[in-house]
């Protein structure tokens, strides 16, 4: 069965957000990532992971856009220099979380031009923090228009051109069968380059329970290929976070 994690930015917001690591923990959670925890003191942060025995697997890069734009631009032209400003905080927020992985944001923008912005802004970025994983992710276009990275094997392709050993995938199997239909079938094209996975279960990206994605069946195709990073719980709860829950010991069947 994978190892689960929480994703605190979803679920148990009927918490306050530094209570989330308990509620997480009494679920049975040992990781949690948090999308956007800038706005938290970060050694607040240390303090729950410490008290509750948990790890941080994944925040998201850069920090939010306070002036209302997009969050992220790794792949925007004119954002270059803001974007080599941001990404060392993010980077140093990362190591005092222990974060295992870094999620960059491509941000909103298409063609050549932004694709090449993308590849020339991740090898800079991996050769910042060289010790830091680095995920990229593509993002259904119905729920994020406009957003460079859109396809799975677009993300192959400038990870193939970067060719950094700290960047790799982050698949999101909500965002996969959204994308390209078959998230299980996707799969197998994509486990090698991949470190970390989220799940919900779409159309609404609800719990990973019954409906267009037969989580059993993936969870396990990813244990049939020894897959032994993080899955993280990132989905919408249809009402109480805990009475959604069911799905967890289930997992494995």
């Amino acid at each position: 069965m994978p190892k689960f994690c929480a994703n605190l930015t979803w679920l148990f917001t009927e918490l306050p957000f530094i209570e989330r690591f308990a509620a997480a923990k009494e679920a049975g959670f040992d990781a949690v990532e948090v999308l956007s925890p800038y706005d938290v003191n970060a050694q607040d942060i240390v303090n729950e992971l410490a008290r509750y025995e948990q790890s941080m697997a994944l925040i998201n890069c850069p920090p939010p856009n306070y002036t209302g734009g997009d969050p992220g631009w790794a792949a925007v032209p004119d954002l270059q220099a803001r974007f080599r400003r941001d990404f060392p905080r993010a980077a140093r927020y990362a190591r005092t979380l222990h974060a295992r992985h870094l999620h960059v944001m491509a941000g909103e923008a298409s063609g050549d031009e932004a694709k090449a912005m993308l590849i020339e802004n991740l090898r800079w970025a991996a050769a910042e923090a060289p010790q830091q994983s680095l995920t990229i992710e593509p993002l259904n276009p119905a729920d994020k228009l406009g957003y460079f990275l859109s396809d799975f094997y677009l993300a192959r392709e400038v990870i193939e051109a970067v060719n950094a050993p700290n960047l790799r995938l982050q698949f999101d199997a909500y965002h996969a069968a959204r994308i390209h239909g078959d998230p299980i079938a996707l799969w197998a094209e994509m486990r090698d380059i991949t470190t970390h996975v989220q799940i919900a279960q779409p159309p609404d990206r609800s719990e990973p329970d019954k409906g267009e994605i037969d989580y059993p069946a993936f969870f396990a195709a990813l244990d049939a290929d020894g897959y032994d990073g993080w899955v993280s719980a990132e989905y919408k709860p249809r009402n109480d976070t805990h009475a959604g829950l069911g799905w967890l010991p289930n997992a494995g069947s």
